[in-house]
């Protein structure tokens, strides 16, 4: 599944490698077995890290209602609810890059997977709405430092196999956030009907996904070999230059605000994350509300998301074969727009072409990270350029699903919310486009 044809991600090598580590571990047959060992644990700590990146928002989705109802909520505080992730996504993603220089990425992913396993445990227990948020709060602290680290230990690892470890762990968090939304409600009822067991059940999830990372911890996720490398090209190559700068992985200082293409690609980040929020928190209601039984709407829901478990592989493939990803921006906002009809012209007959429609409408969420690793050079560059885009994006998107909660308060339906999604796919679209432009930040914000 990781395999890649030769010319598949020429745009998104960088000068890191010197040469492979497979070559400088030829004849060394136990440093050979320890990276490859250390490689098989490494991935499987992204996906299980990226199966655990949504459970804890869909499956609040799922039980919504139920949560409301327990806590007393009304509708304006519930859409504060579903804008609490993208607040966190901002606040704490930005952190993310200090920390990781400090401690460790791999140190930093592991304390984030035992964030969200704590979060989960305590919310639903910890009494009252103020607690609920709290627990929220510290569960999605965690998503969030590790929602920045994802591209930047892919590209840092995988120079040349961002398209396809972008992929992996794009299906990993689609199957994890269809997963939530499906069982959710069958688990709840199964397991005695109460909202809060159905949400703590989650945490169990996240446990199960520090174990791979403990033994990052005390290192700095540095690929095996790297050192060596580096030193074999200054013997070979003399002095530093700019080149052997960035050989080396070292960008100079970069201004994201400067770059159009920063900008863009924060812009587009915040907007499909609204329409992914929006949908992740709301979509399950608005069935719900058009006379579909919960179980059902949780389907749905789960169908929506569980279009990203093939397409979130297909599509970063694609984009990185492609010199310019606008046209994959566009034929996802088109399928938004398709689905956005089709929840305000007949929401419950054709529910299921429209959970279709919108789970490929949500795919722009794997094509956005796969654009922050083609739009910078190098590991840090990628690293800057994702906190920005995330944690700028995420405070774009913040206002969207409370929108949606006090409007459909306030209108008694869902025409007003749904003509607000509408309209926001259309600036998505075309900054999209814009930021699918052919070009790297360091040409653009480097001082």
């Amino acid at each position: 599944m990781m395999g890649l044809m030769p010319s598949e991600e020429t745009r998104t090598m960088t000068p890191l490698t010197v040469r492979s580590p497979a070559a400088h571990d030829a004849g060394k047959p136990g440093r050979a077995s320890t990276r490859a060992w250390t490689m098989r644990l490494l991935v499987l700590g992204i996906v299980l890290s990226a199966v655990n990146l949504r459970p804890a928002i869909t499956s609040l989705g799922a039980l919504l209602e139920e949560v409301r109802d327990g806590l007393g909520m009304s509708g304006s505080v519930a859409g504060l609810l579903t804008s609490v992730p993208p607040l966190c996504f901002a606040v704490f993603g930005v952190m993310a890059p200090r920390l990781a220089r400090r401690f460790g990425a791999g140190a930093v992913v592991c304390a984030g997977m035992a964030a969200i396993a704590t979060g989960l445990l305590v919310r639903p227990y910890a009494g009252g709405t103020a607690g609920f948020l709290a627990g929220s709060a510290l569960a999605l602290m965690g998503i969030a430092v590790s929602n920045v680290l994802m591209p930047v230990i892919v590209k840092h690892w995988f120079p040349d196999r961002v398209g396809s470890m972008t992929g992996l762990y794009s299906m990993a968090l689609a199957l994890g956030t269809a997963l939530a939304a499906a069982v959710t409600v069958p688990l709840t009822d199964t397991l005695g009907g109460s909202w809060q067991t159905g949400l703590a059940l989650w945490a169990g999830l996240a446990v199960a996904a520090v174990l791979p990372w403990l033994p990052f911890v005390r290192g700095r996720a540095t690929p095996p070999g790297a050192g060596e490398e580096a030193a074999e090209a200054t013997r070979t190559q003399g002095p530093a230059s700019p080149s052997a700068e960035h050989a080396r992985g070292e960008t100079p200082r970069l201004r994201m605000a400067r770059s159009r293409t920063a900008w863009a690609l924060a812009v587009f980040f915040g907007l499909q994350a609204t329409a992914a929020y929006i949908t992740m928190g709301w979509m399950a209601q608005i069935f719900r509300d058009a006379g579909v039984p919960a179980g059902t709407a949780g389907l749905l829901l789960a169908v929506t998301m569980v279009m990203g478990v093939p397409l979130a592989f297909v599509i970063p493939r694609l984009a990185t074969r492609l010199p310019h990803q606008g046209p994959i921006v566009l034929a996802l906002g088109v399928c938004g727009l398709a689905g956005y009809a089709g929840l305000y012209l007949a929401p419950a007959a054709g529910a299921w072409a429209w959970a279709v429609l919108l789970g490929v409408a949500n795919c722009a969420f794997p094509l956005a990270l796969t654009m922050v690793g083609m739009r910078a050079r190098t590991g840090p560059g990628v690293a800057r350029l994702s906190a920005f885009a995330q944690s700028t994006g995420y405070l774009i998107s913040i206002p969207g699903p409370l929108l949606v909660g006090v409007l459909y308060q306030h209108s008694g339906g869902w025409g007003l919310p749904i003509a607000l999604m509408s309209a926001l796919m259309i600036p998505q679209m075309v900054v999209g486009f814009l930021a699918g432009r052919d070009r790297t930040v360091e040409d653009e914000a480097a001082r």
